[in-house]
């Protein structure tokens, strides 16, 4: 088990359409040993979709984890000055949290989950997946790629041909990517075909 005795924040923001797909590489960083904490940002705890609502997706993430996921500022700080947690995942990243993050802007749960994390020179996993990553985003991750102690899944365009902008993360390679970050390195490939 490659994450014996690490702690990892496990943090979802508001990509609704990718939820169901966030849950299970938390089931497979379990498998791995991690504990996990959740966190999640105000978009999963206010908004309703045609993917489901706040309460379908705190009760799956629960159930999950094992654990209520941290829901505010106040109860993500800690998470810093106090080294609770090896590594921060976001899962799923979208271009908007990306955005906040390269810009240091730290107005939700799971910005300032980042934000502790970094502050500490601790890594922090991105998950991406948007319609724009490619567009007015790519300056986003071009700041996220060169920025020491970000790391990130392997990603691709997830369909070229009718969203030329849209990337999304391969998540079968999150728990290589966590283990990697862990270690100081960017699991490669970065770029991948999907």
């Amino acid at each position: 088990m490659r994450l014996s005795g690490k702690t990892i924040g496990f943090a979802l923001s508001g990509s609704h359409c990718t939820l169901e797909e966030a849950i299970d590489p938390i089931l497979r960083l379990k498998e791995e040993g991690a504990d996990i904490v959740p966190i999640v940002s105000n978009s999963i705890l206010t908004t309703e979709t045609r993917f489901g609502t706040p309460e379908k997706w705190l009760a799956a993430i629960r159930e999950a984890t094992g654990r209520e996921p941290l829901k505010s500022i106040p109860e993500v700080e800690p998470l810093g000055p106090q080294k609770l947690v090896d590594a921060v995942v976001i899962c799923p990243c979208t271009g908007t949290t990306m955005a906040k993050l390269a810009n240091a802007i730290s107005d939700s749960p799971v910005l300032m989950a980042a934000k502790a994390q970094l502050r500490n020179g601790r890594p922090v996993v991105l998950s991406i997946t948007s319609n724009d990553i490619l567009g007015l985003n790519a300056r986003n991750l071009g700041t996220l790629l060169a920025t020491k102690n970000v790391y990130f899944v392997p990603f691709g365009q997830d369909n070229p041909s009718a969203k030329p902008n849209s990337v999304a993360a391969d998540l079968s390679r999150l728990p290589d990517a966590v283990v990697a970050a862990l270690e100081g390195r960017q699991l490669q490939p970065l770029l991948i075909g999907r």
